[in-house]
Parts: C-alpha cells; structure tokens; sequence
C-alpha cells in the first residue's frame, strides 16, 4: 500500500469516527428531549387525574367540563407514555427492545391515545360553545340536553377510536404472518422499533380512517372556539354600550377570549403539524432520522404542556395540590 493510499484509509477512518460521534451527540440530545417531555408531561397529567379520579369524586359531582378534562389527561397520558419512554431508550442505546407484537401494540395505544386527545378537545370546544351561547339562540336545545350524554358519548368514542386503531396491529400481525416464508426486506424503522413495509395501501387506509377524521374534528375546534370569540366579543360591546363606560381589556370576555385562544392556537399548531409528518410518515417507504424524531416531539408536545395551559387559566386547578395538602393536614376545617 503506498502513501496515499495510506493517507486514504486514515481520512476515511477519521471521517467515520466523527460521523459516529455525530450520531451519538444527537441521539443523546434528542433522547434528552424525549426525557424531558415525558417527566413534565407526567408531572402535568397525573396529578389531574388523580384530583378528578378522587378528590372530586369523593367531594362533589363533576362538571360536564371536569369530566371532559379527565378523559382529555387520560388520553394525553397514553400518548406521553406509550412515546417518551421508548424513544427515550432507544436515543440512549437500549435498541432492539421491541418485537413485532410489542411494537403494535405500542403503536395501538399510541394511536388510540393520540385519536382521545384531538376528540375529547373538540368536544370541550364545542361544549363551551353552547355552554356560553345566549339562550335566545338556536343551541339553547343543547344547553340542557348537553351534559346529561356527556358521559355516554366520551365511552362511545373510546370504543369507536380502539376498533378503528385495532385494524392496523392486527392487519400488521397477520400480514408479517403469511409474509414469513417469502423474505420481504423492506421494512419501516420507527425510532423505538421496525416494521415490516407493506406499501402504500395501508398508509392510504390509515390516512383515510385516521387521520382525515382528526383534522375534520381540529376544523371543528377551529370553528366553535371562533364563534366562542365572536359571543364574548360581542357581550363585550353590550356591556359597554350599556354602561357607556370603557371596559377594562382584563375583563371576564377579555379574559375568556385569551384563554380560548391560548388553548386553540397551541392544539391546532401542534398537531396541524404533527398530522402533516404522520401523512408524510405513512405515505413514505424510506424514513430518515430526522422525519421519524421529529414528528415523535411534536406528537407529544400538546400532551405535555395542555394540563399546564389549562392550569394556567383555572384558578380552582392551579390551587388544587396546595388545598389538598392543607385539607390533608387539617381534615376537620374546610374553607370550601
């Protein structure tokens, strides 16, 4: 071997050591993120379950909205916990933990849980819709009628979004079943595990069944938080006209309008965005690092941070922990 030949192999094994490195630096980086996002997604979802699951049901009847909530922090607690923890493994080099079935039913309860948190946000939005509608309006039907089937219809969609999730593991399992006898190499790398690619069709399915639903259901919340505005805009002029003085722009509608703006701006950003990498993602044969990483942040990023948003806006939430600990030490005096 001559000299350059020699000066070859030492600059290609350099350039390989530092992609290696490159890789770890951003496996580590990326693993910390999922990290984090899974510890403070914890930390904002399950203590509101547990003040809705017992310290409400134990004290008073929950409101049609608490209820909604619950099942909203349930569903982002799947997502958060059937996403953080195995990115996070893997990022950090504890690969090839998942089989094929494990790896499904992951997927499953990640999808599932993922379907809950659009479908419960947008029934909260159209409740408070017709909650603070006039009664004078076409909803007043509904102000009445609404809480009683609240209940009914949340059990009714989590039973249709797990037989609608169900189709994709068993059709996977089943598929990778008959497919073992003739060698399919192509497969699709999902971050925490593999899959075996089938081609577009199941994609087109997933699209089709999945997520069009989910955006038509993001338009819906789009819709009725805007007419929640144009209600509290235009109670707010009637307040002032009436008593023709200036409202202060920290009024109960200014308030409201912030709060329902805070909440839709972020649901619809996050997961505007989250269903276009799904589309890519499940159209897609070759999935590179970065598409696959990427799109697993965003999926989480409205589960993590929506309990702290609406305990940012909710007073009675923000204070629960600090109630609950003094009620706690002092059982006998209540406040309440």
């Amino acid at each position: 071997m001559n000299l350059g030949q020699r000066n070859n192999c030492h600059h290609t094994l350099n350039e390989i050591l530092e992609e290696n490195e490159k890789i770890a630096l951003r496996d580590m980086a990326m693993g910390t993120l999922y990290l984090l996002q899974t510890v403070v997604g914890i930390l904002g979802n399950f203590p509101l379950i547990y003040h809705y699951f017992f310290l409400h049901h134990t004290e008073s009847r929950l409101r049609s909205i608490d209820l909604i909530l619950k099942h909203l922090y349930i569903a982002n607690s799947l997502v958060i916990l059937s996403k953080g923890p195995s990115q996070t493994m893997v990022a950090f080099g504890l690969k090839n933990l998942f089989n094929q079935f494990s790896c499904n039913i992951n997927l499953y309860v990640l999808r599932v849980g993922r379907a809950m948190s659009i479908c419960t946000m947008c029934l909260l939005s159209v409740v408070q819709a017709i909650i603070i509608s006039p009664m004078n309006s076409r909803w007043k039907t509904f102000k009445i009628k609404a809480p009683k089937y609240i209940g009914l219809s949340m059990s009714l969609w989590w039973l249709l979004q797990m037989g609608i999730n169900f189709i994709f593991p068993l059709h996977s399992l089943q598929a990778s079943g008959k497919s073992g006898s003739r060698n399919i190499t192509r497969k699709r790398h999902l971050g925490f595990c593999t899959i075996v690619n089938y081609g577009t069709t199941t994609g087109s399915v997933y699209i089709g069944l999945v997520l069009s639903p989910e955006i038509c259901f993001i338009v819906l919340t789009m819709w009725t938080s805007g007419s929640m505005i144009f209600v509290l805009y235009r109670h707010k002029q009637k307040v002032k006209h009436i008593h023709s003085t200036n409202v202060s722009s920290r009024s109960p509608e200014s308030k409201a309008t912030k709060s329902v703006l805070i909440l839709v701006i972020n649901f619809v950003s996050f997961y505007i965005i989250s269903s276009i990498f799904h589309i890519f993602i499940a159209l897609s044969y070759n999935l590179n690092w970065w598409l696959v990483n990427i799109s697993g942040l965003i999926s989480v990023c409205f589960p993590t941070i929506s309990p702290f948003l609406f305990l940012s806006q909710d007073s009675s939430l923000s204070m629960f922990l600090f109630r609950w600990r003094r009620n706690t030490k002092v059982p006998h005096t209540r406040n309440m």
